[in-house]
């Protein structure tokens, strides 16, 4: 029954009994709010031309049926064996199976703070996280690699979406005015062990790359203890000045995913580290002496307030190359991942759609939450102008050859006068450069 002011009496008990739980309410009406807010994001088609390639990190697709024997345009510098002619379906397996880390609700408090969601401002970290899976499964998985499973998504159908959001809402209000605890911290998975299958030595390999794909969902658990998880990326934004509900920059994100790969405990992650540039610069000898597997970060502005639209030929030769793992970035406080373009059009995941905590401790947790059925398409003109560039290098023999091939694709336009990013031999030592961090910027 509602009291003489209007509120429930169980709202009312709430308030005498401490602000925690107040606070604990309010976080999850404005979850709701937010879901409400980036519904729009949930249309369940995008309009793709049949008479364009669509590159997707790397990949490129035509849509032109088979018996069309008109000459299609180029698709870059993808090789032969890279390009698939009237395959739609192979261009909706890849996408479905890049790694789609969104908005979740109901997991454990995240470090410094009350906050059991991070929807409304945690998409840039989402987009961080999407990157870096992307490069995990470079390097576990291979650039060839697709779910099994992805062609059975089920579309994003805004209808169905928001009546299931409004039950959970139902749901969590009722488990909170009834004084239920958070959900407990579930570590991740550790790394399968390779170990026989039944069947041929195809199916074992398959068994062990769906082990491997699982294991990297785990990573990016939503619980403190996850290697690579939300929890993780928070605790290290604190020492940069960042609170969880604070806006972070693409630059930052790629100093937080640096540090958490660095200090990840899994030995899955030991052959693996990440570098973040310098003031748009590569130091050489900087990469190489990891002498392992390296995740290349560049912070970079292509422009002024807007994006300059000479940077656009340049942003389709990088996502263009197969061992581009993408760029963080978006509309201004609107993150996303960009994974490829078609036309001048980018084609991004989006991290704006609120999903419940998925609980990665258990063997056999749903994968479907992590893997996006639909792609979304933006202007270039509405990017952002400040963004992260990031790449995959296996080994240095690897390096060397994406140093030479960027720095054709670096090769800035008459009207450009500076590329976006340069490669310069030595260490950054050796040009006493000191790190720090204002606002969404880091300062050299």
């Amino acid at each position: 029954m509602p009291c003489g002011n209007g509120f429930p009496a169980s709202l009312v008990q709430m308030e005498n009994n401490g602000s925690d739980e107040v606070e604990k309410l309010k976080t999850k009406f404005l979850s709701v709010w937010h879901n409400v807010k980036y519904s729009w994001a949930l249309k369940p088609k995008t309009s793709f031309s049949r008479n364009s390639p669509v590159l997707l990190l790397g990949k490129c697709y035509h849509f032109k049926a088979e018996d069309d024997d008109s000459v299609p345009e180029a698709c870059y510098e993808a090789s032969d064996e890279d390009f698939v002619m009237g395959n739609v379906e192979a261009f909706r397996k890849d996408f479905a199976s890049r790694l789609w880390l969104t908005y979740r609700e109901e997991f454990p408090p995240l470090p410094g703070s009350i906050l059991t969601s991070d929807c409304g401002w945690g998409c840039m970290l989402r987009a961080g996280q999407m990157m870096l899976a992307q490069a995990l499964t470079l390097h576990f998985l291979g650039r060839d690699w697709t779910w099994s499973e992805a062609l059975t998504l089920q579309p994003l159908d805004t209808e169905t979406w928001t009546t299931t959001a409004a039950k959970r809402l139902v749901a969590s209000l009722e488990a909170s005015l009834q004084g239920s605890s958070n959900p407990s911290d579930h570590g991740s998975s550790p790394l399968p062990q390779t170990q026989a299958a039944p069947g041929s030595a195809e199916e074992a390999d398959a068994h062990v790359k769906e082990m491997y794909h699982r294991t990297l969902v785990s990573w990016f658990g939503d619980s403190p203890s996850a290697q690579l998880g939300l929890h993780r990326l928070v605790r290290l934004g604190l020492t940069m000045g960042k609170q969880a509900g604070d806006w972070y920059g693409p630059a930052v994100v790629a100093h937080i995913l640096k540090k958490a790969v660095e200090e990840a405990m899994d030995p899955g992650l030991a052959g693996i580290t990440a570098y973040v540039s310098q003031d748009c610069t590569v130091y050489s000898a900087d990469v190489v002496d990891y002498d392992r597997a390296v995740i290349i970060l560049i912070p970079v502005r292509l422009g002024g307030e807007k994006t300059n639209p000479e940077y656009f030929d340049f942003a389709k030769g990088i996502l263009s190359l197969e061992y581009c793992i993408g760029i963080i970035g978006g509309k201004p406080k609107q993150a996303c991942y960009f994974v490829g373009f078609q036309d001048d059009s980018l084609i991004y995941m989006d991290p704006h759609y609120c999903q419940s905590f998925v609980d990665v401790s258990t063997s056999d947790f749903p994968l479907q939450s992590y893997h996006c059925p639909s792609p979304k398409k933006m202007p270039f003109s509405k990017m952002d102008p400040s963004c992260t560039i990031g790449f995959y290098s296996r080994s240095v023999q690897d390096y060397e050859r994406i140093r030479q091939e960027l720095s054709k694709v670096l090769q800035p336009s008459a009207k450009e006068k500076y590329p976006a990013f340069t490669f310069v031999q030595g260490h950054g030592r050796d040009y006493d450069l000191t790190v720090t961090t204002a606002g969404d910027f880091v300062l050299l």
